[in-house]
Parts: structure tokens; sequence; C-alpha cells
């Protein structure tokens, strides 16, 4: 399973992006799909998730301001961030648990990251 991740680059602050991540390979059911990011020194953190029936989460710092969606029928997740701050620049990583096989069994794989920067 890969999961390619497009989307990011380079947006003033108050800007919008829209990240898209897709995911391929030899898929049986995709659970939580989600996205999470790294900025220079930090470590990586949750922005959102979604679940296969559409129930989401997202971390504090960008609620009201970015709205994760999925297509299950295309195996994808978007993220769509607006009011974009400098403090949102970061590799944003797309995440999905995925059944190979058996639905018994999940395995959790990550995108290649897509970089994100916001200039003031």
């Amino acid at each position: 399973v890969q999961l390619q991740a497009s989307g990011g680059g380079l947006v003033q602050a108050g800007g919008s992006l829209r990240l898209s991540c897709v995911a391929s390979g030899t898929i049986l059911s995709i659970n939580t799909m989600g996205w999470y990011r790294q900025a220079p020194g930090k470590q990586r953190e949750l922005v959102a998730t979604i679940t296969s029936g559409g129930s989401t989460n997202y971390a504090d710092s960008v609620k009201g301001r970015f709205t994760i969606s999925r297509d299950n029928a295309k195996n994808s997740v978007y993220l769509q961030m607006s009011s974009l701050k400098p403090e949102d620049t970061a590799v944003y990583y797309c995440k999905a648990v995925v059944a190979v096989r058996s639905i018994t069994t999940w395995y959790q794989y990550w995108g290649q990251g897509t970089l994100v920067t916001v200039s003031s």
C-alpha cells in the first residue's frame, strides 16, 4: 500500500491550501485516515482524522480553520486549510489504517509528506 500526498506549497498568511492524499495498492478496506504535521525541531502532531463513517477529530489549533474530508470510493483524504498562519508551516503527512487481506488485521501506512510554508 502506498499513500501519495500532494497540494503543499508557499502561501501568505490568511491564505488557503488544499492537501490531497490517495491510497493505492492491495486494499480491502480503509478505516481511519488522517493528517499529521511536523514543524522544524518539533515532534509530529495530529492535525485531523476522519473515520470511514465520516466522524472527524481536530487539533485545537486548527479547529474552525481546517476541514478534513474523504472520498471512500477513491481511497482519498483531503485537508482544506484556510486562514493559514505562519505557525502552520510544517511538513504534512497523511496516514491511513488499512486492511490488506483480512478485516481482522489492520496496518498503518504513511504518505511521504508535503511541505506547507506560510509566510507572514
